[in-house]
């Protein structure tokens, strides 16, 4: 389901890391309703991109979508919904991932893990930036983004600690390092972002993970 993927690290740094690449799909097969879902998306995107956050509303979007309002609210709870990626599909696409590499070194296994994440942003560059510049846009979209991100780092403290059982200062280690793992994610992410979604980021991703790995795997 993976394969190892070597980066080669920064100048005078660590020796270059191993970490499964995962060549399944990463996005997983698109749920029933994918096509009306992603319809309503753009609109919603296209909308808060050309009339504002704040002058747009659920009818509008559903009007634009070529949806009805119940049609609307079937796939999103709000049109803060909309702007966002589906984290919680993500997320499990992830967690049933990660249960496949119980053989894989277990920081090395949620830096693998993240590649999912990062790829669900890398595969569709022009709505990433659009969603990126949006949010940075409305301080309310922010603090929102930042809650449904932290999801991920919980998921991947449960992991380390499963993986880490009892071992001496195993909680602090699966709680830090799930942490810094996150953080090397989101700054390349972000710098990748501002960019316009140009060029291939991951490169910048394995160098990441080498400087979080030299730091954290000697004390697994």
């Amino acid at each position: 389901m993976s394969n190892l993927s070597s980066s080669s690290g920064p100048p005078g740094g660590p020796s270059p890391v191993l970490v499964p690449r995962p060549t399944a799909p990463v996005s997983g097969a698109e749920p029933p309703g994918g096509d009306v879902r992603q319809r309503i998306a753009g609109a919603g995107r296209d909308l808060f991109t050309t009339q504002g956050y704040e002058q747009t509303t659920v009818d509008a979007i559903a009007e634009r979508a070529g949806v009805a309002r119940r049609t609307f609210f079937r796939y999103f709870r709000s049109k803060d919904d909309v702007i966002f990626p589906d984290h919680g599909r993500i997320a499990q696409i992830t967690a049933a991932y990660l249960e496949s590499l119980d053989a894989v070194p277990p920081l090395r296994a949620v830096c693998s893990g993240v590649r999912i994440i990062f790829t669900s942003y890398v595969d569709d560059p022009t709505v990433s930036v659009q969603r990126y510049r949006l949010i940075r846009s409305v301080p309310a979209l922010r603090d929102r983004e930042i809650a449904s991100v932290s999801q991920y780092t919980r998921l991947f403290s449960s992991y380390l600690r499963r993986r880490l059982g009892d071992s001496a200062g195993a909680g602090l280690t699966a709680e830090v390092a799930s942490a810094a793992i996150v953080a090397a994610h989101n700054q390349v992410l972000r710098e990748w972002l501002r960019q316009g979604g140009e060029n291939d980021p991951f490169p910048a991703l394995d160098q990441a993970f080498d400087w979080v790995l030299s730091r954290f795997e000697g004390s697994v």
